[in-house]
């Protein structure tokens, strides 16, 4: 097993955001090493909330260049419970969730699971719209992209 002293610790924020639903989508993030921040967002024409949040994630995890710790911090619950509880499931369940029905926005979980398998990824679930800072900045960068 790796040593962590050796790894990179970075800790990232993110959030999606549609106008409808589907809709207009864009998602924002910010990944903080150290002392310095770095801010990413995007835009799609049609997609779903939760596509955005995922996004996300995934831009986030892609930016990474090599094996990092992350503390990942999201208000999504579905992207939070996605990731530590429902994953390993689908996966044994060849991707069907509990209803035996084909799992959703199954194309992204399985670009993020690649993604996880690269990296040590705690995930932080925090109150959407409330006093945190960083979740209130990555809420607007995912606004501001659909503008």
């Amino acid at each position: 097993m790796e040593e962590q002293d050796n790894l990179t610790e970075i800790t990232i924020y993110t959030d999606g955001a549609c106008s409808g639903n589907p809709g207009k989508g864009g998602w924002g993030a910010i990944l903080i090493y150290k002392t310095k921040n770095h801010k990413i967002s995007g835009f799609e024409e049609y997609t779903t909330n939760n596509r955005m949040e995922m996004m996300a994630v995934i831009k986030s995890l892609e930016m990474l260049k090599k094996r990092c710790i992350v503390n990942l911090f999201t208000d999504s619950k579905y992207v939070a419970n996605g990731i530590t509880e429902w994953l390993s499931k689908w996966k044994k369940n060849n991707w069907k969730n509990s209803s035996k029905k084909p799992v959703e926005n199954q194309d992204l979980w399985q670009r993020l699971d690649e993604l996880l398998q690269k990296h040590q990824v705690k995930v932080n679930w925090v109150k959407g719209h409330a006093e945190n800072d960083l979740n209130n900045e990555v809420d607007m960068l995912a606004r501001n992209a659909i503008l």
